[in-house]
Formats: C-alpha cells, structure tokens, sequence
C-alpha cells in the first residue's frame, strides 16, 4: 500500500505527546544507570557492549536508545521515521547528558542517511517489525549497515501474538490476522498503548506482519548468519486484555496455560 508511510507517521506523531508523559521519562532523569525495561529483560543476551558502534532503528522516543548509551557504547545511532519522535528523543537524550546522534528516516533509507558498514551492532526493539511491509528489504538494509562481524540484535513481538483476535466473550482466542506478510491490515485506534484520556488525532494506522521463517529467511538471504533464536511467553505489553496478567517487568503473559503462546521472540545474526 503507497500511503502505508504517510498514514503511520501521521499516527507515530499524534502518539509521542501521550508517550512523552506515559513513559516514566523522570526514571531516566533522575537516575543516570536507569535502563528502559525492554534493554533490561534482554541484558543476559545482550552481553558486553562496551566500545560498540551501535544504531537504534525505529527508536521513538529514545529510551531504549539511551539505555544501549549508557551500557558503555562508544556511539549510538537513533534513527526514527516520525520528527515528533525523533525531537522527543533528542530533548531526553539532553536532559540526560547524553551525547549520541538521532536521524530522521525512514527504515529503508538508513543505509543513505547514515552511510554503509558503518555499525557493529543494529538494535531493533519491541513492536517495529509490523510497521514494515517487506521484510527482505528491511534485511538488506541491516546487513548493509553492519560492519563485518557486526550484529542484528532484535526483540520482537511474535508473529502468532499479532495474528490473534481480541478475545471473544467466551475467553477463546482465535487466529484472525494473517501470519505471513501481506499487503498490511488497516487498523483504527483511538488510543496508544499507554494510557490518556484524549484521543490520538490521527488514530489510522497499516499493520504488517511477518512469519518466524521468514524473517530468518530473510536475512539469510542478506548473508547474515543466525547466532541465537529464543522465544518468549511474556511481552512486553497487553494487547489481549483480560487474557494476559502482568508478571513483572513490565512483561505480559497469558493468564491461563501462558505456555501455549510464544508471545514474544529474541533473535540475533551476525554478518560474517
């Protein structure tokens, strides 16, 4: 769909003045070690990033952007297709006395904004992969902007999370939304994921997802090689209301038999 950039940009804008006072930005403010609760679920993955040249693809508002930048890397990279977004994360990144580098693009004009092989790690985080309607693309674009040996380290909600209804007043849970990548799904939501009484003034938004296997497919075929693939009960969010309990964390999982979902996925690859 041509339209899918202007009508999820429209969207991304209208969230960030909702996002900037439902985030606890005052956590980052006022602790120079706190770290955002997704970098922190994912740290024993993680490991060491001390030295690294990192870049944050679709990183919003910047928390976790900030989070990489205060686990010891040498220069994070935000890149952000929304400018509301992309001001936020700069604002934050200052009242915190952090140096780093935020750019306004597109995902798949990173390698043009930001310059080839110029990172050795690419951190993607939690809910961007479905505003993206091709997945191949967004491969090559990553493995171009790695450096050999670089790395791909993405959480990602997973894709059978996204392919499920609302539950039914029954409780059931149904497969509604297709799995494999298709040509996107229009939504409407008047509110973000966090909570605010006003409505989003641009609540329309394009939703694309991708199969497990073809994402490893994917970058597969960009000549990267997959390192690590561990799937998770528990997200990071609620989108299934009553159905999911929070665990800690800030993590969600199912109230009930949790394990017959993978709700959420890790998955690292490195360009050799």
């Amino acid at each position: 769909m041509s339209d899918y950039v202007d009508v999820n940009k429209a969207n991304w804008d209208s969230r960030v003045p909702h996002h900037l006072k439902g985030y606890d930005l005052d956590l980052f403010r006022s602790d120079p070690t706190f770290l955002s609760e997704v970098v922190r679920f994912d740290l024993p993955r993680l490991g060491d990033i001390t030295g690294l040249d990192v870049v944050h693809l679709q990183c919003h508002i910047g928390t976790d952007t900030l989070s990489l930048s205060r686990l010891g890397a040498r220069s994070v990279t935000g890149l952000d297709f929304s400018s509301a977004a992309v001001q936020a994360a700069r604002m934050l990144a200052g009242e915190c006395g952090a140096t780093m580098t935020y750019v306004e693009s597109e995902v798949y004009g990173a390698v043009e904004a930001l310059g080839a092989e110029c990172f050795d790690l690419v951190f993607t985080g939690v809910g961007a992969l479905c505003w993206l309607p091709d997945i191949r693309r967004w491969a090559e674009v990553v493995a171009q902007l790695l450096r050999p040996g670089g790395r791909l380290f993405l959480r990602e909600y997973h894709p059978v999370l996204w392919a499920l209804s609302d539950p039914r007043p029954d409780g059931l849970l149904t497969l509604e939304y297709p799995y494999f990548e298709t040509e996107g799904v229009k939504f409407s939501e008047t509110h973000s994921y966090v909570e605010h009484e006003e409505a989003l003034t641009s609540p329309e938004f394009l939703s694309f997802n991708h199969g497990l296997g073809e994402i490893v497919t994917a970058l597969m075929s960009a000549g990267l090689e997959l390192t690590g693939l561990d799937e998770h009960d528990s997200a990071p969010s609620n989108p299934l209301g009553d159905a999911m309990e929070e665990v800690g964390g800030g993590e969600y999982r199912l109230r009930e038999n949790p394990l017959r979902l993978a709700a959420s996925y890790t998955l690292q690859a490195m360009k050799r």
